[in-house]
């Protein structure tokens, strides 16, 4: 379906790609990963046609469609919902009117309307609208969503809108630029569900490793301006590429060797008429010999210990006949919560649900309408949300901000930590005042690594994070000898953390006395008998 070959491209006076090659078949579920910078979104939008390589081809089968989820949305006009998601044409936006009009003012005997339920007819509109609906419907959207002006909502349901057009329109080649971003848990697994039985192919770029493993079936690595193919997912990737780093290392030395030798053999007998042939296939065949470039170690998730919180009390808060509303509607009533030291739970359900308030209610962020909010008489609390850069001083470096958290750590750390959360060796000497929002974000997660409170609340803290800063953040946590509650759709990260789950909607929370498999096979959410998963 698309054939790559011989591709070199550059970028602001840097090789992003030099000759390589990559092949997607038809139906093949392929993830394009590598660090940031690497030119993923390079290549995406040379086989959209909106970038050029310098050298090479990109050649697609002339009778396949593409689709393209970018990371953001374009802003809508005064499409609804449900226009996006049919993904209509004018003309067929013109004939939906019609017939409407027609159909409210009981006059369908027109030739007006005649041709317009001819126009709908022939794109399939009846088929069109149930389909549309019941993907709209699994990933989060209300009926009453249906026709609200798309415009009117957060950027986050506008491009669950557009992924639902693709999916209504079923590419042949669907690429995905992290398509998990703006997805609540229940959107996600319904959209991992969806993709598996999807008939297309599809590329995506994810920082979601979960998502991939479940559905990508090949793995091509961004690594030394070349394209490398891994079989399987990307767990297999990690360790096929630890493989070939060790292959190549092995490769490089023993050519090395060899070019050393012979090498040795050109200078010794250059000036001996005798040896004159010799020399000179020597030298050829130096010239002929294909370089093996030194191979760059793979960046590896960086592991530090950062210094312990003190103990808490056995109750670290509790929350008793909590009342909680925003205007006329009612988020909690009479919500009753304990969390007791060392618990590591994490907050699951639909968007809007109440979650992140629940995390602001027990951070003291927001004051609540009745009942009592009781922290231990020891707990010290520390919230982040990804808006939260209040606590970061405009005038220090990055550098000075980590430094003064705490008087244990020692430069080499702090600059360690700093690189492990996509922090680079001159990142480190910029101002706070001139970091961007996901720069900001990251630092003030770092804040929290290395003076850490013994009750800390986590909004969503994988958010502007690569999947190697992710592991790192993993890593810290799992050390962590304080209490955490958390917010993530990340499903590795919840994997790898949780120990308990609170469901949270419509004000109800229901608990769960395990992780995050233990919370799906007790609440029934995988359920096959009914076709897969539903949007609450």
């Amino acid at each position: 379906m698309l054939t790559i070959k011989n591709l070199t491209k550059s970028h602001a006076g840097r090789t992003l790609f030099r000759e390589t090659e990559m092949t997607i078949n038809w139906g093949e579920r392929v993830a394009l990963v590598g660090p940031n910078g690497a030119g993923k979104s390079t290549l995406f939008r040379m086989i959209l046609g909106e970038d050029t390589p310098d050298e090479g081809s990109i050649s697609m089968d002339e009778y396949a469609i593409v689709g393209y989820l970018p990371q953001e949305a374009s802003e809508p006009k005064d499409e609804t919902v449900l226009e996006i998601a049919l993904g209509i044409t004018p003309e067929m936006e013109q004939a939906i009117h019609t017939i409407r009009t027609a159909e409210n003012a009981n006059k369908t005997d027109t030739p007006e309307y005649a041709e317009a339920i001819d126009t709908f007819n022939a794109a399939n509109g009846y088929q069109l609208e149930p389909k549309a609906k019941k993907i709209l419907k699994g990933l989060a959207f209300r009926e009453s969503d249906f026709h609200r002006p798309a415009r009117e909502m957060s950027g986050g349901w506008i491009m669950r809108a557009y992924l639902a057009k693709l999916l209504v329109l079923e590419p042949d080649l669907l690429m995905l630029d992290e398509p998990t971003n703006h997805l609540d848990l229940l959107s996600l697994l319904w959209l991992q569900r969806y993709l598996k039985n999807y008939p297309g192919a599809i590329l995506m770029i994810s920082h979601d490793r979960d998502f991939m493993d479940e559905l990508v079936e090949s793995v091509y690595d961004i690594d030394n301006e070349e394209l490398v193919e891994y079989r399987g997912n990307y767990s297999d990737f990690l360790q096929q590429k630890d493989v070939r780093f060790e292959q190549l290392q092995a490769a490089y030395r023993n050519q090395q060797k060899e070019i050393a030798h012979i090498q040795e053999f050109i200078d010794r007998f250059r000036s001996i008429n005798s040896k004159a042939g010799q020399v000179q296939s020597r030298i050829k065949q130096l010239e002929k010999m294909k370089i093996i470039q030194k191979p760059v170690a793979c960046r590896k998730v960086f592991k530090f210990n950062f210094p312990q919180p003190p103990r808490s009390t056995q109750k670290v808060i509790e929350l008793e006949k909590v009342c909680q509303s925003y205007g006329d509607r009612r988020v909690y009533e009479n919500l009753d919560l304990l969390v007791e030291r060392g618990e590591r739970t994490v907050l699951v359900g639909p968007n809007g649900a109440g979650k992140s308030t629940l995390l602001k209610i027990l951070a003291g962020i927001i004051p609540i309408d009745s009942g009592q909010r009781t922290p231990g008489t020891t707990t010290r609390i520390g919230y982040f949300s990804q808006a939260r850069t209040e606590n970061l001083n405009p005038e220090n470096t990055v550098l000075e901000e980590i430094m003064k958290c705490s008087a244990e750590i020692r430069e080499e750390e702090a600059r360690s930590i700093l690189g492990s959360f996509l922090f680079r060796r001159l990142d480190v000497e910029k101002r706070v005042s001139v970091l961007s929002g996901g720069e900001k974000s990251r630092l003030s997660l770092v804040k929290f690594l290395v003076d850490p409170p013994n009750l800390l609340l986590m909004d969503e803290p994988t958010t502007h994070l690569d999947l190697l800063s992710v592991e790192a953040l993993v890593q810290a946590l799992k050390h962590y000898e304080g209490t955490l509650v958390f917010i993530s759709h990340d499903v590795h990260f919840i994997r790898s953390l949780a120990q308990k789950t609170l469901h949270v909607n419509r004000g109800t929370i229901t608990a769960y006395a395990g992780g995050y498999d233990y919370y799906l096979e007790k609440s029934g959410i995988l359920d096959d008998e009914k076709g897969g998963i539903t949007a609450e």
